[in-house]
Formats: structure tokens, sequence, C-alpha cells
């Protein structure tokens, strides 16, 4: 064997390169499909309500696709570090690269990316999944394999079993709760679009509290993490630790619109039960059409002035 610029090539060049997630393209076109098929009925329907049901239709549909994406988006907590760190085993090559760390439900993304992004030759660009579904113990010996980088397998040794930070049973355990609260939620949500549609609208501003309360449940299971002492990494002379990333707000600002729309409804069912249940129903522009005036009309003379004969007129007079 014979070194290149410092650095054994004992491995091959196997890294995952950043493709957009398969499950989440799906999940995401199964939702706009589901839009656009809602979406073609509103031609059908009639006055003022077809903007109703048009922002309906869309503020349900959009809860409903963040519930389900926010269990297989990878930044529920994120760590980001530029750094000079070393870039393999076995050599004393030091490249400067930004370090991330993308913690979600079911597993971790570490990402590393050179500063420039080629150095000594190669492309350093490394998307690495880490997933806790079964024992991580056997993808980080995956990893070894492959010959990744320090730094990568730095942050996956952190999350095996036999490391005595314990990272792995906090957030296994933490994601696997929350996932379950969200599926829950997504459960909820079901059953207050099928009783919007019945209408049931106390019972469906009910069940979209309920939405909100099982979001709310499952981002109070997720910050167990950050309750417990928090792990230092520490690569090169730099250290971070993990904050709370874009799928958590979203999980936030999702669980507060469910709330807001349930209290609305239950509040105005109280207030105005007809209405609001008028308001949900495709022909509710019936009534407007009661009081739509009709232009002027015109009647035939030869019917109105014609003599009117009964037939007990006409019987009497032939016998």
């Amino acid at each position: 064997m014979t070194f290149y610029n410092d650095i054994y090539p004992f491995y091959p060049q196997q890294r995952t390169s950043f493709i957009f997630s398969g499950r989440l393209l799906a999940i995401i076109l199964v939702f706009l499909v589901l839009a656009v098929s809602l979406l073609l009925i509103l031609p059908g329907i009639r006055g003022k309500t077809r903007l109703f049901w048009m922002f309906r239709i869309i503020t349900s549909l959009f809860i409903g696709v963040v519930i389900v994406v926010l269990n297989f988006t990878n930044n529920w907590a994120e760590a980001r570090i530029t750094t000079n760190a070393t870039y393999k085993s076995f050599s004393n090559a030091v490249i400067n690269a930004e370090v991330g760390l993308h913690v979600g439900l079911y597993g971790i993304n570490v990402t590393l990316r050179g500063n420039p992004i080629v150095q000594f030759n190669e492309t350093i660009n490394y998307n690495e999944m880490f997933s806790w579904h079964g024992t991580i113990e056997d993808e980080y010996e995956e990893a070894l394999e492959k010959g990744l980088p320090n730094p990568i397998l730095y942050i996956a040794e952190k999350f095996t079993q036999r490391n005595p930070c314990g990272l792995i049973f906090q957030y296994r355990y933490s994601g696997r709760y929350a996932s379950a609260t969200l599926w829950t939620s997504f459960c909820c949500w079901m059953l207050a679009n099928i009783l919007f549609s019945m209408p049931v609208i106390l019972y469906a501003g009910y069940m979209m509290m309920a939405t909100a309360a099982f979001i709310f449940f499952s981002m109070a299971s997720f910050s167990t993490i950050m309750i417990v002492p928090q792990c230092v990494f520490s690569i090169g002379t730099d250290s971070f630790v993990t904050e709370y990333s874009h799928s958590f707000w979203l999980a936030l600002a999702t669980g507060l619109l469910c709330a807001i729309i349930g209290s609305l409804l239950v509040i105005l069912n109280f207030l105005m039960p007809e209405k609001i249940k008028a308001a949900f129903i495709v022909g509710v522009d019936s009534c407007e059409d009661e009081n739509t005036s009709y232009g002027e009309g015109y009647l035939n003379s030869v019917f109105l002035d014609g003599p009117m004969i009964s037939p007990l007129t006409s019987k009497a007079a032939v016998s």
C-alpha cells in the first residue's frame, strides 16, 4: 500500500450524497394530489362559501401533512460547528470543515462539509444517517468499515450503547414517545375532519383541541432530552451541544393553530350554533336563493282574459 497525500487508501470512497428524503417526497406528493382533487370541486360550490371551503381545505391539509412529515424529519434538534479536525484515521491530515448533527425521532444525520469543499484532491461532502430502529452499533461498525472521516465516527460513537454519555437511551425513548403521540394527533385530525363533514361542529372543535394537545405532548416528550445533563461534543479545539431546531418550532406553531381553531369553533358553537353549522354545509346558499329578486316577467293575456268554465257548469248545461 502506498500513501496518497498522507492518507491511507484502505477503503473505497463510499458516502451518502445529500438527496431529498424519499419518504418526505412521497408524503408531500400524496397530500398534493389530495389537495388538487379536493380543490377541483370548488367550481361546483356557489357563492361566498367557495372561498371558505378553499381556506378550510388548505388549512386542514396543511395540518395533516405537517403532522405526518414531522415524524420523518431529522431536524428536531441540531448543532453545527466549523472547526479544524483530523480527517481520517492513521493520518495527520487536518481539514477545515463544518460539522453538523441533526436529530430526528428515528435517528440522527451527521454532516461534514469541507471549507473549501475540495481538500487534499478529495470532495469532502458527507451526509450519513444512523437509525436506532435496531442496534446502532451495527451501523457504527459499517461506518468503520467504510472508513468514514473521524468527526462523523466520533459523533456516531457517542450514540452507541457502550458510550458513557448514554445518549442513545435519552434520544431513542423520547423519540419513540414523541412519534407515538404525533400519530395519535394525526388520528384526532382525521376524526375532526369526519365530524366537520357530518357536520358536528362542537365535537369537531373538541377533536381539534385534542390534536393540539397530542402535538404538545410529543414536544414535551422530545424535550426530555434537554432535562438530563447535556453531553458535550468536542471536535478539534471546539465543542457544541444540540438545540431545538425547525421541526420542533413547526410542531409548536401547528399545535397553536389547532388549539386556536378548536377553541374558536367551540366558542362560536355556543354563541351562534345555527350559523356556524350552516357555514359547514355546502348548500348554505339556498337561503340566498330564496331572497333572490327576479326580473320583470310577462303573462299571457289569452289565458287570463278567457272565460273560466268549471266542469260542474258544463255538465249541468248538457243535462
